[in-house]
């Protein structure tokens, strides 16, 4: 079992923890994930790492609590064990010297956009840094992103706070303003992701992005993150999870995403009996992809 050293709500049902995971500390790269139960009977649930900090031997994970595990992961706190972390799982990004890198974290992607744009920033890049939220209480992660970015512009898509809009619609702005940009990383919904393929093809920029949202056994055997990159069948969890954003067919991957949003609104049922609060939050979901298909075509 593994120990929680901190446990932090740092956004509306979103936690920070931090856990003692010492080998995981010591070997994870920037992209790569864990796999971890809460129960010898729990759902496996891939988490990215934030962060880790090898003095004290411990891995940084931020939850978002959606389906049955991870609100049940969020009544966690410090002092609590989780009974199992497996990692680090998945490819690392691949780190260069781009030149100008724009990080993209739309919501809880931000906590996957972080250690990728911390490591953008050592390997000499200069980082911009783009976080989206529905409004300022989504906004997660902006301090510690202006401690590793040159540029940090905070999006909300109803004004509360900096940039009225979407992440996408800041993103054109600096590139119509003349901005040179070497490369786009970009990790939230997909349909944010697809609207940023779809906005820095035509530039020619170079843009990966993350298809962590797919992801379920985290070990290729599942089979359930199939996705198509350059018409071939790739698995996300041990092919990726990240890919070239221009070869990634989201609209298949848009279909498989939905594949079980029926078990996981049955499971929340079950264990929490919070159907309202769901169906709330499944609709504003929708709403959201609405919008971003709306808004980009």
């Amino acid at each position: 079992m593994n120990k929680i050293i901190e446990a932090r709500f740092i956004g509306p049902d979103v936690k920070l923890f931090k856990i003692y995971a010492p080998k995981i500390a010591e070997k994870r790269k920037a992209g790569q994930f864990i796999i971890l139960r809460t129960s010898e009977t729990g759902e496996r649930v891939p988490l990215t790492i934030a962060d880790s900090d090898i003095s004290n031997g411990s891995i940084t994970i931020i939850v978002q609590g959606i389906g049955a595990t991870t609100k049940e992961l969020n009544t966690f706190n410090a002092g609590d064990y989780i009974h199992d972390v497996v990692g680090p799982l998945g490819k690392a990004s691949h780190i260069e010297n781009f030149g100008t890198a724009v990080s993209i974290g739309g919501g809880v992607g931000t906590a996957i956009a972080f250690p990728t744009a911390k490591a953008l920033k050592e390997a000499g890049n200069y980082v911009i840094s783009i976080i989206g939220g529905r409004s300022k209480d989504y906004i997660i992660l902006e301090d510690e992103m202006k401690e590793v970015a040159d540029e940090v512009y905070p999006t909300t898509d109803d004004g509360s706070y900096g940039y009225h809009g979407f992440v996408t619609q800041k993103l054109e702005e600096l590139i119509k303003s003349g901005r040179k940009i070497d490369f786009v990383l970009a990790i939230g919904p997909i349909p944010m992701m697809a609207a940023i393929a779809k906005l820095t093809e035509p530039y020619n920029i170079k843009t990966v992005v993350s298809l962590n949202p797919v992801m379920v056994d985290g070990t290729g055997m599942c089979g359930g993150c199939r996705a198509y990159v350059d018409n071939k069948a790739v698995f996300v969890c041990v092919d990726g999870p990240e890919f070239d954003a221009h070869k990634v067919d989201f609209k298949i991957l848009t279909q498989r995403n939905k594949m079980y949003l029926p078990q996981e609104k049955e499971a929340l049922e079950h264990h929490h009996n919070h159907q309202c609060n769901y169906d709330k939050m499944f609709d504003a979901e929708l709403r959201k992809e609405q919008k971003f298909e709306v808004a980009n075509g």
